[in-house]
C-alpha cells in the first residue's frame, strides 16, 4: 500500500497536477472570500467569521476532488497498466487504499494553506482574536471528513469507466446527490413528516452539525461508514473488472 501511495504522490507532484489542484482551490476560494463582492466576501459580511469559506469549500471540492480521482483507475485501465499492478504482491485493498490515500493527502495539502484565513480572521476581530474558534475548528474537522467521503466516491467512480471524463461526471453526480440531494428532497411537501430523517441521510446535514463546534459521534460514524462503504465498493468493482 505504501508503495502505491508514494507512487500516487510522486505522480501528482512530478507533473503540474498537484500544484494546479492546490492553486485552483486556493485561487477560487481566495477570490470569492477576499476579492469578489457578494455573499461570500468576508469584508462584506460585517464581522470576523469564516462561515462563508465553509459554505463555499464543499462546492469547490465537489468538482475539484473528482478531477483528482478520475484518473486513479480509469487511466490505469486505459493504458493497460492495471494488470501489471495486479501482478505485484499487493492485495486489491492495498491498491485501492494506496490510490485513495494518495488523492486524500493531496486535497489535505490544498487545505493546509487556508489556515492563513484563520490567522487573518483572528487579526480582523474587534478586539483581536474575537471570533468563534470552536465553530472554526469544528468546520475544519467537518471538511476533513467531507474530503474523505468525496475522495472515496471519486475513487469508486474511476473504476466504472476507462474514460476519465465519464468517471469525473459520475463522481460529481454521486457526490452532489449525497451532499445536497437528500436535503433538497426533504424540502418537498410530500415528505414533510419525515423531512428531518431524509435530510440526515445526506452529508450536508452532518457537515453542518460538526460545523457548529460540537463533535457528535453520530456524525463521525456517518462519515466513516460512508467512506468505508465506497472504498469497499471500489475494491469490489476492481475485483469484478479484473476477473
Amino acid at each position: 500500500m505504501l508503495a502505491i501511495l508514494r507512487k500516487e504522490i510522486n505522480t501528482f507532484f512530478s507533473s503540474s497536477i498537484g500544484y494546479l489542484v492546490i492553486a485552483v482551490f486556493l485561487i477560487l476560494n481566495g477570490l470569492f472570500l477576499w476579492v469578489f463582492s457578494g455573499d461570500f466576501n468576508v469584508f462584506d459580511f460585517g464581522f470576523a467569521d469564516l462561515s462563508a469559506f465553509f459554505q463555499l469549500a464543499p462546492w469547490v471540492l465537489l468538482f475539484l476532488i473528482p478531477a483528482i480521482t478520475m484518473k486513479s483507475f480509469s487511466d490505469e485501465r486505459k493504458m493497460g497498466t492495471l494488470e501489471l499492478i495486479l501482478t505485484k504482491p499487493l492485495s486489491h485493498w492495498d491498491i485501492v487504499l494506496g490510490k485513495y490515500l494518495g488523492a486524500f493527502v493531496l486535497v489535505i495539502l490544498a487545505l493546509l494553506p487556508t489556515l492563513l484565513y484563520v490567522v487573518t480572521i483572528h487579526q480582523l476581530g474587534n478586539p483581536v482574536g474575537n471570533f468563534d474558534a470552536g465553530s472554526t475548528i469544528g468546520s475544519y474537522f467537518g471538511l476533513f471528513f467531507l474530503v474523505a467521503a468525496y475522495t472515496a466516491i471519486g475513487t469508486f467512480a474511476s473504476t466504472l469507466s476507462e474514460n476519465q471524463i465519464v468517471a469525473f461526471i459520475i463522481a460529481v453526480i454521486i457526490s452532489f446527490f449525497i451532499y445536497y440531494g437528500f436535503e433538497g428532497i426533504s424540502g418537498l411537501s410530500v415528505f414533510n413528516t419525515i423531512d428531518l430523517w431524509i435530510a440526515n441521510l445526506g452529508m450536508k446535514a452532518h457537515f453542518d452539525s460538526i460545523g457548529r463546534g460540537v463533535i457528535d459521534t453520530r456524525d463521525l460514524i456517518y462519515f466513516l461508514s460512508l467512506t468505508t462503504f465506497f472504498i469497499y465498493l471500489t475494491v469490489f468493482q476492481l475485483k469484478k473488472s479484473t476477473k
